[in-house]
């Protein structure tokens, strides 16, 4: 019995053909990069064309954007020149792409051009192309895809930034490891950037000490140590470290989301006897943020976490334009959290 068709990173469609890990990438007469995540699409580029150049330095690339189309350059720029060198054709802006474009790549997938990969870049942001993709999904010209959804889960930037140092064979330890993803949190890029840092400059183990040395300040700074702070009760400690964080430009719009993230996590844990590894798979986090949650809930009751969240919904609306001092809604946050206080006194 053949396996089910998998969904594809940009929604929709099943997709018939192989699905490539962003970081194994292999080359094939059409290869469709999908997804939003930008970091992980580069990635998937780079190594596709590196993999071609390393068997024939002769390699020819070139870009054109599906957005900006002139008529007939995918069939001229795939086309064997006269000594036949490979082609590596990266299509960009695919889902904004134009008609005369879309109607060729259709063509083109009857009959690929032998020697040519031709790598599309369809981000996911639009519709556009849905034809197009359904074709290259259904198996048209051969193809492949590499899925780059966006990473907006803590756990999965947990296992991206995990990911960064177990491809090379270097370790981290696991508090190095939540202090690098608490830092970055914001930016995927930032946090590949970071990890690379990390790799190229620091022989051996990465632990904690190391990313607190390189990262320091962003580290202390961030809305998870403001949020760490008040939900453990140091009220003095997370107002300190709050006005240091917004000194060195950290936006309150994180900040708050920040928050809202633990107490949230602390809410979906609450009362549960499962064990952590349990938990955390049917909640999607990771098992340590369960039994982190856990020793968080020590000291709160019930009434008081609900008002927590409460105060965070209204922090993260005010934040986002609903009140013209953001400033003084995260400090009002801050203080109900780490107070304990009924919302709304």
């Amino acid at each position: 019995m053949s396996p089910a068709p998998r969904r594809s990173a940009t929604g929709g469609t099943r997709s018939k053909i192989p699905q490539v890990s962003w970081r194994e990438p292999r080359p094939a007469p059409i290869i469709l990069v999908s997804g939003a995540e930008e970091v992980c699409a580069e990635r998937a580029i780079a190594g596709i064309r590196d993999q071609l150049r390393a068997a024939d330095a002769s390699l020819e690339v070139t870009d054109i954007r599906a957005d900006d189309y002139v008529a007939g350059t995918l069939l001229t720029v795939s086309s064997p020149s006269l000594f036949g060198e490979p082609r590596l054709v990266r299509v960009f802006g695919v889902e904004k792409a134009s008609d005369a474009f879309l109607s060729e790549a259709l063509a083109y997938l009857e009959g690929p051009q032998e020697g040519a990969t031709v790598l599309l870049r369809h981000t996911g942001a639009t519709v556009r192309g849905k034809k197009l993709l359904e074709a290259i999904r259904g198996g048209a010209g051969g193809g492949v895809e590499v899925a780059c959804p966006a990473i907006k889960r803590d756990a999965d930037k947990y296992d991206f930034a995990a990911g960064e140092f177990s491809t090379v064979g270097r370790r981290i330890d696991s508090g190095a490891l939540r202090a690098l993803v608490a830092a970055f949190a914001d930016d995927v890029t930032e946090l590949a950037a970071a990890c690379q840092q990390l790799i190229s400059d620091v022989p051996g183990s990465i632990t904690e000490d190391v990313v607190r040395r390189y990262y320091g300040g962003r580290v202390e700074t961030t809305g998870f140590a403001v949020a760490d702070a008040a939900i453990a009760g140091r009220y003095g400690e997370s107002l300190i470290t709050l006005r240091q964080a917004l000194a060195s430009g950290v936006d309150p719009v994180p900040m708050v989301a920040a928050i809202a993230s633990k107490l949230r996590t602390m809410a979906r844990v609450a009362g549960s006897r499962e064990p952590s590894q349990a938990l955390a798979a049917r909640l999607g986090v990771k098992d340590w943020q369960v039994d982190r949650a856990r020793r968080d809930l020590s000291g709160w009751n019930e009434a008081a976490l609900a008002g927590a969240i409460q105060a965070a919904a209204r922090a993260d609306a005010e934040v986002k334009g609903a009140s013209r001092d953001a400033v003084f809604a995260l400090e009002r946050l801050v203080t109900v959290v780490a107070t304990r206080a009924p919302f709304g006194s």
